[in-house]
C-alpha cells in the first residue's frame, strides 16, 4: 500500500469521480479477511455499510488489523484509516491523531455522510485495541 503522503498527493490531483475510483482501488488492495472473522463481535457499530475489524498482535508487539466491508468505497476508507495505524506499536497508534492524518483527504466533504459516519467508531475501536495492548 502506498504511504498516506503519496495517497494524499494523488488524491489532490483527482476529480471527484477519480477519487471514488482511487478509494475503490485502495479497498481492493486490502488483505483478505476470512469469512469466519466477520462476526457480530468484529462488526463496527454505526456504519451504514457493514464493516468488520479484527486486530492481531504480531511477534514484535505491533498491531495488524484485518478489515473488510460489503461496500467498495467504504473499503477504501478503511484502507486509508489502516494506512495510519497498520503494523505499528500500540503506543505509536495511541500517539497518532488519525483524524488529523485523514484531514487532508477532506472525506466529510468529498463523500456523503452515510459513507463517513462510521469512521469515528472505527478509529475508536482501533484506539481501544491499542489501549488494551499498550
Amino acid at each position: 500500500m502506498p504511504s498516506l503522503a503519496d495517497l494524499q498527493d494523488e488524491f489532490e490531483f483527482l476529480d471527484a469521480d477519480d477519487r471514488y475510483r482511487l478509494l475503490i482501488d485502495l479497498g481492493r488492495g486490502l488483505e483478505d479477511m476470512p469469512e469466519p472473522l466477520k462476526t457480530d463481535t468484529t462488526l463496527v457499530r454505526g456504519c451504514s455499510a457493514s464493516v468488520w475489524v479484527y486486530p492481531t498482535v504480531r511477534a514484535d508487539g505491533t498491531l495488524h488489523f484485518l478489515a473488510d466491508s460489503n461496500a467498495a468505497i467504504t473499503k477504501g476508507i478503511i484502507a486509508l484509516v489502516l494506512a495510519t495505524v497498520q503494523d505499528r506499536s500500540p503506543t505509536d497508534i495511541l500517539a497518532t491523531d488519525v483524524d488529523a492524518a485523514l484531514a487532508p483527504f477532506d472525506l466529510k466533504n468529498q463523500l456523503s455522510s452515510n459513507r463517513t459516519q462510521g469512521i469515528p467508531n472505527m478509529i475508536a475501536l482501533i484506539r481501544a485495541t491499542a489501549q488494551r495492548y499498550a
